[in-house]
């Protein structure tokens, strides 16, 4: 049975209403008893006939209550409800026949009532279709007069589509609140993701420059070089840097520059002794772009560090009416190329910024060129992508 099925109620949703708030909801509609124990009152019906109606009347309000307050929903009911549903039908059809009495064509009202709240609509449909032709039927064989049987007819199919409305409102409800559950959960999961990429990035810069400074430490203190204490207050000053970082990152505080990155890839790349040429053109980048780009430094320059074996890095980064390009190329061996993580995420946050990432490793080294176009065709493109979804 499906999620819904599971969380609609028969008398509510998820809030879950009491019994007796129920009974109480259920027992306004009681009222339409009054047309049958009217004749007892009345004194029109007496003795054994009297007690017989009465105890008729006790059976199928018994057995209506126990199908609406039983079990949430009639898909939930077990085995034993169906039967009693169809034993409440079948008194509803066969009592007026019995007492030959106008007054009791008020019991399809109730089953009515059943049908449009515990079955789809479909279904709904055909039991308000059925005490409707039920109601006209057995009105007709008793001789009611036409005002009083148009009267029933039309509660009877105004009831039933009340109720099968108030069934749909409250289903569309439940669905409404498992949307914002999901969107919820969604919003968590990216959360979630958009942390463990900025972590992955972080430690990753920090960790090789941290390896790659201890090592150059470990072979100034073999040579017993007076460098290495140097060298050794680096790797603190970074691991220190680190901690900082991931701290911001995880707060969500943390805006990545481009100038810091730049700053930091140059320490890392004089550390593995690569030289670092930077070069800018045009006007200064927007606050979103120049995040951005600091996020594509970062994870080029960690690259370039770890796997490329290079001498020589390039930096280059302009913007102008055309939009934005940054390149960092180096002159590392190339070779095979397998997207990590870390380009993986930069390449989410290329596409989300309405960008384009372009990776290329060969024999003339390693480039990674991110483009973004001007705000206006930024903006068209990312609704089409939105459209064609």
């Amino acid at each position: 049975m499906s999620r819904l099925a599971r969380v609609f109620t028969f008398g509510g949703m998820d809030d879950r209403p009491s019994r007796l708030r129920r009974l109480m909801g259920m027992s306004l509609g009681l009222i339409y008893l009054f047309y049958p124990v009217s004749e007892v009152v009345d004194g029109t019906v007496s003795g054994a006939q009297a007690v017989w109606r009465m105890a008729a009347l006790a059976v199928f309000v018994a057995v209506y209550l126990t199908v609406v307050l039983g079990p949430r929903a009639l898909d939930d009911h077990p085995r034993w409800m169906f039967p009693l549903l169809g034993v409440a039908t079948a008194m509803g059809a066969v009592f007026p026949l019995i007492f030959r009495s106008p007054s009791w064509l008020t019991l399809p009202v109730y089953l009515v009532v059943v049908y449009a709240m515990g079955l789809p609509p479909r279904r709904a449909l055909l039991g308000v279709a059925a005490m409707a032709a039920l109601v006209v039927v057995e009105g007709k064989v008793m001789g009611a007069d036409d005002g009083t049987l148009w009267a029933l007819v039309l509660q009877v199919v105004t009831l039933g589509v009340l109720f099968m409305s108030v069934r749909n409102t409250r289903v569309l409800v439940v669905q409404l609140r498992q949307a914002q559950s999901e969107v919820a959960r969604l919003a968590a999961t990216e959360e979630r993701l958009r942390i463990a990429r900025d972590l992955h990035d972080l430690l990753g810069h920090s960790l090789s420059l941290i390896v790659l400074k201890s090592e150059l430490a470990r072979r100034l203190g073999e040579q017993g070089s007076p460098k290495a204490t140097g060298e050794v207050a680096d790797i603190e000053s970074v691991a220190r840097q680190a901690l900082a970082q991931v701290r911001e990152a995880v707060s969500g505080y943390r805006r990545r520059r481009l100038s810091e990155e730049i700053d930091g890839a140059r320490s890392a790349l004089g550390a593995a002794d690569v030289a670092l040429t930077v070069r800018t053109r045009g006007t200064p980048l927007p606050e979103d772009l120049d995040g951005l780009f600091g996020w594509a430094v970062r994870e080029a320059t960690t690259n370039v560090v770890r796997h490329s074996g290079a001498t020589r890095c390039e930096i280059d980064v302009s913007y102008g009416e055309e939009g934005a390009v940054l390149e960092i190329a180096d002159n590392g061996g190339g070779g095979a190329y397998e997207p990590g993580n870390g380009l993986t995420g930069l390449g989410e946050r290329v596409r989300a910024a309405g960008g384009n990432l372009e990776v290329e490793a060969g024999k003339q080294g390693f480039r990674v060129r991110v483009a973004v176009p001007p705000p206006l065709e930024r903006t068209a493109e990312m609704i089409a992508d939105r459209l064609g979804e």
